[in-house]
């Protein structure tokens, strides 16, 4: 994109809220559960996502607002895709309980594999390219080689289902957030594990009876925030013990049960969730005042993205199918 190519050089400068619709993209049929830009950087224009209509799609977000291509290798929704981190694959899976890695150019797929469960979560590992972590309805979470197709880990819980997985920097640890079996499931909300032993580092971080659809990590300081179905964002230490910040909450946006994804800006001073009425709401990161509300959807906003390049660039997807830019 020529679009991006002068920003490559240089370092990402400040972030500002978005006031204007670039493009409006609706080629989906069903609600879009998913986004993300592509994470190399000459080739973020390219925009995935993944829907309830069977589909993950690939689009130019930045220079046509086009779709480019779509993938039907599953055949239930799409609950999680994602970039490989070359950027030349995309792993996908879905309530059909199949993984698959697709060739972007091509469209084919370069492994399938069937897993015992329905598949809501997938991060690939920050510095092993070739391992993923993939989660859903089943009581484990297991990490995979691409290389093999072989799983290398099972991690083990007493919960239902893996909502959102977080690595932490370096990959050594991540994080679960789950919905817990029991009654007293406060107090496995969020779990810490560790990524070789498999060892459950903590399972009492967040001790409120909500569930987390969504973490996400500070790009520049050690800390992460929760989305709560309790309408409100919660901050993190992301060091052990992974302490509550209690002096900070980031609240008048809904979740309302829908998987709402929440995100920081790439410089770290804004913190952007969509909101089950539509909306957009960007938090200051320090303050935790609302800065600026967007009136972005009709339906329920669960996505909302920054670009990693282009400042102030902002993807959002929604319940009905539809994906917008904004800048």
């Amino acid at each position: 994109s020529e679009l991006i190519k002068p920003y490559l050089g240089s370092k990402y400068k400040v972030t500002e809220v978005p006031k204007s619709l670039i493009f409006y993209m609706s080629k989906h049929s069903g609600p879009v559960n998913e986004i993300q830009w592509c994470p190399v950087r000459e080739q973020s224009h390219m925009l995935l996502s993944a829907s309830m209509d069977k589909t993950v799609k690939v689009w130019d977000a930045v220079d046509t607002g086009c779709c480019l291509k779509t993938y039907s290798c599953h055949s239930c929704a799409v609950r999680a895709a994602r970039w490989s981190p070359c950027g030349r694959r995309i792993l996908s899976g879905g309530f059909d309980s199949m993984l698959h890695l697709t060739d972007v150019e091509t469209g084919k797929q370069i492994l399938s594999m069937k897993t015992e469960f329905r598949i809501s979560a997938l991060k690939f590992h920050p510095t092993e390219s070739n391992v993923f972590i993939c989660g859903g309805f089943s009581p484990e979470v297991k990490a995979w080689d691409l290389r093999t197709s072989k799983v290398l880990r099972v991690y083990k819980a007493a919960v239902q289902q893996t909502l959102d997985i977080l690595f932490l920097p370096e990959g050594r640890e991540f994080l679960t957030s789950t919905d817990a079996v029991s009654r007293d499931s406060a107090d496995r909300t969020i779990i810490a594990w560790d990524f070789q032993s498999a060892a459950k580092i903590s399972n009492q971080i967040f001790h409120e009876r909500y569930t987390c659809p969504s973490l996400s990590l500070h790009p520049k300081e050690s800390v992460f925030v929760a989305q709560t179905n309790g309408n409100y964002l919660a901050l993190f230490s992301a060091q052990r013990p992974y302490r509550i910040n209690k002096k900070k909450r980031y609240e008048g946006h809904k979740v309302e049960g829908f998987a709402v994804g929440c995100e920081f800006s790439p410089d770290g001073t804004l913190l952007v969730t969509g909101s089950s009425d539509g909306k957009v709401f960007f938090y200051n990161y320090h303050t935790s005042r609302i800065i600026r509300t967007l009136s972005a959807h009709k339906e329920a906003c669960v996505s909302a993205i920054f670009h990693p390049v282009l400042p102030s660039l902002l993807a959002t997807c929604d319940w009905a199918g539809e994906i917008k830019i904004w800048q």
